[in-house]
């Protein structure tokens, strides 16, 4: 690896890999959190030579390295065995809870994204194909379809096992044993297999029967298979506690104590808590809906339609399921089922805006199969690979299901059958003796209304590239890295200002960094309006999900980075908005980014910009003689050498 000794010193000199909390980087620098500052020889980073200088600021060390940060911080990263988040994360311990509930459910579920869709697709196609007579539930046929779609959904927590472990620090096996237990085939059998030792709270709604304890503690047992929560909750403690051991057991010890430790520890009070808890969860859920729909319907439908794929995520949507099956039971009809009907169609209308306004590739492959299976009742792929990213068009989906329950409670839409989701619940709501009523065809109205309302909301008011480019982390420096690559003919050209306000000298800034030349030449502006420009037609080579810096490459192959403010990264966004994303195309006096000047002051930032050609080895750079600039004076000439 390139920079291997590299990345080797620099651990060394910032106190070891032990003293090393977490580290990131922005566009120059890499970005230690440090257990002990003390530790770090900050001496011998500076007189290194492919380090330019060190900085500390905003309870972080900063090592700035220049434009091939992200290469060095990949060696590393490597190098330390640091998780590698890449760029700053800028909603990293920031921002509020569902934005970080959100951050947390993406990171999980995106390694599996295309399994995960192809396994929804093949389910909703397999149960089509029973529905037209095409196949048969018992057919060998069928039954293996089935096997391989609702694999990876009913073992869904091994692999979430894994996935959560890792995004919270622990050792990603250790997070699927700890799943293997939860769904292990002799505990969820123990139900069927005979009596309850005894019940706890009977007569209560919270009545649940005991077949175990362990330990003398009773143990709710409950169906973990094809759940979400409880195995993303018991990971993430089981993180806190493989960590603590580790700092504690001896090292010749540490290979099989601190997994046994930890498994011993986490997966009972999984068992004996975290079961507990979604289960009361769902029957209080369960009680609660049919209360609200005695109450109002259309209050009903509102709130079971709206937050039935937030009920799926926790689990807690068990708690209605029993009710509908005594329903059907008992009265041979059902008004509560009825009222998700819809969120299978808000979704896909949802995704279908998604895949108009996206310019994310991956995106655009991921989209349609997921739409499918929505369409199908499976909506597990576009809601954790494509709606949860995005936030809005999760939200909007929310929404829609909503209007589309009221919609479903007003005309007291029933079903009477049990039937699938999506298009196959459709002939669960056909009177048997009527047939098709005004409550089947408001069905028709509320599934119309909320793919619409969706799709509506979610084309003008999603955000989908504003999101899109926030979360493009690790494909920043690829693109940067492949617009170098390009064989780009330099020549000589004239850069504008891309601010309005008082120019100095690149040295008289309080930045030692870009003061020194270091990072490239160029200029500093004081600016007087906040917004900054394209002084140059080009392609934006570099854009920080953070907002405050923008990497040009100019169609004459001059590299000019601007960036908003000093030190203004730890604002993580915050009074920065650009409506553009890495890799577009831009013209000359182009509106790049907004920026709040006052508000970046009054946070105790300087809001002075270094504009600077990083490149510069390849010119004359000559700083014209200007003291207040406008958006139409040069600030640089560039000649070849």
């Amino acid at each position: 690896m390139k920079y291997q000794q590299l990345a080797k010193d620099i651990i060394q000199h910032v106190g070891g890999k032990e003293n090393v909390n977490s580290v990131v980087h922005c566009i120059t620098r890499l970005r230690f959190k440090l257990k002990d500052e003390s530790k770090a020889n900050t001496e011998a980073l500076n007189n290194m030579d492919d380090v330019v200088t060190v900085r500390k600021s905003g309870g972080q060390y900063q090592v700035v390295i220049g434009n091939h940060v992200a290469d060095v911080y990949k060696a590393v990263a490597a190098e330390g065995g640091f998780e590698a988040k890449g760029e700053v994360d800028p909603n990293e311990d920031k921002g509020n809870l569902l934005n970080r509930f959100i951050d947390m459910i993406s990171g999980i579920f995106t390694p599996i994204l295309s399994v995960l869709v192809a396994s929804g697709v093949l389910k909703g196609f397999n149960a089509l194909f029973v529905a037209i007579g095409l196949l048969e539930e018992g057919d060998g046929t069928y039954q293996i379809l089935n096997a391989i779609g609702d694999g990876l959904f009913y073992f869904l927590p091994i692999i979430l096992g894994y996935t959560a472990m890792k995004k919270f620090g622990g050792t990603p096996f250790l997070g699927m044993v700890i799943a293997m237990a939860l769904l292990y085939p002799d505990l969820e059998g123990i139900p069927a297999s005979g009596d309850p030792l005894y019940t706890l709270f009977a007569g209560t709604m919270f009545e649940s029967p005991v077949y175990i304890e362990f330990l003398g503690i009773p143990v709710i047992l409950m169906t973990y298979s094809m759940s979400v929560i409880p195995i993303i909750l018991a990971t993430f403690f089981a993180a806190k506690i493989e960590t603590a051991f580790a700092k504690i057991v001896p090292s010749v010890l540490k290979m099989f104590l601190v997994p046994l430790l930890t498994m011993i520890i986490i997966i009972p009070l999984t068992f004996i808590i975290i079961g507990p808890i979604a289960t009361w969860a769902s029957q209080l859920l369960g009680s609660a809906s049919v209360g609200i729909y005695e109450l109002s319907p259309i209050i009903a439908g509102t709130f079971i339609g709206g937050f039935w794929l937030v009920f799926v995520m926790f689990g807690l949507h068990w708690g209605l399921i029993p009710v509908a099956i005594n329903n059907l039971a008992t009265l041979g009809q059902d008004p509560i089922l009825v009222l998700i009907f819809a969120h299978s169609f808000a979704l896909a209308g949802a995704l279908t805006a998604v895949i108009i306004k996206t310019k994310n590739q991956k995106t655009k492959v991921l989209t349609p199969p997921a739409i499918v299976s929505a369409i199908f009742g499976v909506t597990e792929p576009g809601m954790y690979g494509v709606a949860l990213p995005l936030k809005w068009p999760f939200v909007f989906t929310v929404i829609s299901s909503a209007v589309g329950g009221a919609i479903l409670g007003a005309f007291g839409t029933l079903g009477y059958e049990m039937a699938g989701l999506g298009v196959f619940q459709i002939p669960s709501f056909i009177h048997p003796e009527e047939g098709l009523n005004l409550s089947f065809y408001a069905s028709i109205i509320a599934m119309i209304v909320a793919g619409v309302l969706a799709f509506v909301l979610t084309y003008f008011f999603g955000g989908i590239r504003k999101a899109e480019a926030a979360t493009e982390t690790t494909e920043g420096s690829t693109s940067q890295e492949s617009l170098n690559n390009n064989e780009i003919e330099i020549k000589s050209e004239v850069i504008t200002s891309p601010l309005t306000g008082k120019m100095k000298k690149l040295e008289e800034i309080d930045d030692t960094a870009f003061a020194s030349g270091a990072l490239g030449k160029g200029v500093a502006i004081e600016p007087t309006e906040g917004i900054l420009v394209a002084p140059v037609s080009g392609t934006i080579s570099a854009l920080f999900p953070t907002k405050h810096a923008v990497g040009i490459t100019s169609d004459n192959g001059a590299e000019i980075l601007m960036h908003i403010g000093l030190d203004t990264v730890q604002l993580d966004g915050k009074y920065f908005e650009t409506s553009l994303q890495q890799g577009d195309r831009v013209e000359k006096g182009q509106e790049l980014v907004t920026f709040e000047i006052d508000n970046i002051e009054k946070a105790g930032f300087k809001i002075t910009t270094p504009v600077v050609i990083t490149n510069h080895d390849q010119y004359q750079v000559k700083v014209t003689e200007h003291s207040n600039v406008t958006l139409e004076n040069d600030v640089l000439e560039l000649t070849t050498k």
